[in-house]
């Protein structure tokens, strides 16, 4: 097991995530503004309104295998049963009329039982000579037909408010026939990276500038959201062309995040110029990594800053990013998945903290699959991000893991694209 030190209080300690989340929890602006799109563009759309099945699934009784629908009385014991083959029932084809005494319909998979069948006899069991069938062997105790409804009633809440559309949410939905669903505005949110040494991918360098790679992560982690993202390229290091840029995008977007920008030096100049149109308080978040994170507001619009490096900003991101996006755009339980799995190392940490680790699947001695940190962390080193397929979360009361010991772990697949 992990092992657990004591719960510190002291004041002047940094703010643990969910205690950080529970006080944004109370201030944001939540998108309220409704629209209805087609299924077609609703996958990865926050329900508005709850989605109730309009119909049953399925809508009929239907068979489950391809064969013959009879009568059970017609299938006397012990005898081999000869009915007489008056018709045939396919999925969008139905038998129009009353199976009688003695008589069986060919029936398709799908297609709707008819009216006086009780029972299909698997197609294996059945032998036809002219307009009679033979059913021969033992017959299954099974009826072998879907009921009407069984899969869904008509009325039953599929999704509440809030709900995130999947794929297969979108699928049940256009099974029962919904042509349109009722879903909250798409979250605008504008993009900004800060700093004169960052220049566009492609562009010629000069002395100690590099290119700006955070713009290309961020839209990763927003789009799964279903967020509309406005790139709003590179600031320089110049306090009135922050300003400028960060007033206009605030006109048009419900959510900035910046990467970069938040360090104590004298050319960090965000704090400063969102100071006198709003407020942005640095939030020592007690993550690692990911410090510092900024979180304020400008003319009213919300302002994340993220770390300027990037597996920092990525990390930083999933932990207090995506639930304040999540928040914003209407979702309810929003909960990533969470593995759990035994460690494959040891690993000292402070207490206090929750700390990411960059982390792969190796396969134990049992073989089953462990989790193990990859040997390079630093926050600044873009490989290891795109080498790793989850993070190891160790969370705050931990101070010592073993090999062996149970650690949480989230597949990065959850969160970037």
């Amino acid at each position: 097991m992990a092992r657990a030190a004591p719960d510190d209080r002291s004041t002047d300690r940094p703010v643990r995530l969910a205690e950080a989340l529970e006080l944004v929890r109370r201030q944001l602006p939540l998108v309220r503004e409704q629209e209805q799109v087609g299924l077609l563009e609703a996958r990865g759309r926050i329900l508005a309104a709850p989605l109730t099945a309009p119909v049953d699934l399925p809508l009929y009784d239907s068979s489950a295998m391809d064969g013959f629908a009879v009568r059970s009385e017609d299938l006397l014991p012990g005898a081999v049963p000869s009915l007489k083959i008056v018709g045939e029932a396919a999925a969008g084809h139905p038998f129009g009329d009353i199976l009688s005494k003695g008589e069986a319909v060919r029936i398709l998979t799908g297609g709707r039982l008819p009216d006086g069948a009780d029972r299909i006899i698997e197609q294996e069991l059945c032998l036809t000579a002219g307009d009679r069938v033979y059913v021969r062997g033992e017959i299954s105790a099974k009826d072998n037909w879907r009921r009407r409804g069984e899969d869904v009633r008509a009325g039953t809440q599929l999704f509440p408010v809030g709900h995130r559309l999947r794929a297969q949410d979108v699928t049940l939905a256009g099974a029962l026939g919904v042509q349109h669903v009722t879903v909250f505005r798409r979250l605008r949110v504008g993009l900004f990276s800060t700093g004169d040494e960052l220049r566009e991918p492609g562009h010629a360098l000069r002395g100690g500038q590099i290119w700006d790679a955070n713009r290309l992560l961020l839209p990763g982690l927003l789009e799964p959201l279903a967020c509309d993202v406005r790139d709003y390229g590179i600031l320089q290091d110049a306090p009135r062309e922050i300003e400028g840029a960060l007033l206009a995008a605030a006109r048009d977007c419900d959510l900035l995040i910046t990467t970069g920008g938040m360090s104590v030096g004298t050319e960090d100049h965000m704090r400063a110029v969102i100071g006198r149109r709003g407020s942005l308080e640095v939030w020592p978040l007690a993550i690692k990594p990911g410090r510092p994170v900024g979180l304020g507001d400008i003319d009213d619009c919300p302002i994340l800053a993220l770390p300027g490096n990037p597996t920092a900003a990525a990390i930083a991101f999933i932990a207090f990013g995506h639930p304040i996006v999540s928040m914003m755009a209407g979702v309810q339980n929003d909960q990533p998945l969470l593995l759990t799995l035994p460690a494959g190392f040891e690993f000292e940490k402070k207490h206090g903290v929750r700390q990411f680790l960059l982390a792969d699947l190796a396969r134990g001695i049992d073989g089953m699959s462990v989790a193990i940190p990859l040997a390079q962390q630093s926050p600044a080193m873009l490989s290891p991000l795109a080498q790793a397929r989850g993070l190891i979360v160790l969370p705050e009361a931990c101070t010592m893991v073993v090999p062996g010991d149970p650690v949480m772990f989230v597949p990065l697949d959850a969160f970037l694209r």
